[in-house]
């Protein structure tokens, strides 16, 4: 008896991914972002991660001031495989300078999540590693705490994938500054929902 070929998987690139746009078989709108060549469903959008995706946008915005653009669940470049669109995303400048390309070096990135944690610590950490992004924080709402991802490390002999090397847990009553705005302090509690 012949062995049934296992599907290919195809990896879509970011062009590729733009073109399924134009020609209408994806809408903008669509809760679908590109990692690492996969078309992924983005987490839905309940009340309480709604609500924090806003609570945490409000606090960027104050932590980094004049000079920096906050985004939330726009699309960014990692890379030709990968365009995500990170629930709050940090970026110099402002809005006009991303008219004709999306923002490409974030200062950081801040996934919200609830049914997709495994994704945000998982898949999403590593594609973020890989484009050396420095400073990624996870708003964890099962747990109600922060996980703040810092220094990037790539594979090796003592790992498999691209990571963090530091992980640090904060609960509701902790405190952390963006590596970018080191004097700006960003209560845990004003985070979350």
């Amino acid at each position: 008896m012949k062995q049934a070929e296992r599907p290919g998987l195809h990896r879509w690139t970011r062009d590729e991914y733009e073109r399924l746009i134009d020609h209408g078989f994806l809408d903008e709108d669509d809760p679908v972002e590109l990692l690492d060549g996969l078309l992924l469903v983005k987490e839905p959008q309940h009340s309480r991660h709604r609500t924090s995706v806003l609570l945490v946008a409000r606090a960027m915005e104050r932590a980094f001031g004049e000079g920096w653009f906050v985004q939330t669940q726009s699309p960014i470049s990692l890379d030709d495989r990968s365009e995500p669109e990170p629930d709050v995303c940090v970026v110099r400048g402002s809005p006009r300078d991303y008219v004709d390309a999306h923002p490409r070096r974030p200062a950081l990135i801040v996934e919200v999540a609830q049914l997709g944690l495994r994704l945000a610590r998982g898949r999403k950490a590593t594609a973020y590693a890989r484009a050396r992004v420095a400073d990624y924080w996870i708003v964890n709402l099962i747990d109600r705490v922060l996980e703040v991802h810092r220094q990037p490390v790539r594979p090796g002999p003592a790992q498999r994938h691209w990571g963090y090397a530091a992980i640090e847990t904060l609960g509701a009553d902790g405190t952390i500054a963006p590596l970018s705005a080191p004097s700006a302090g960003v209560r845990v509690a004003d985070l979350l929902p």
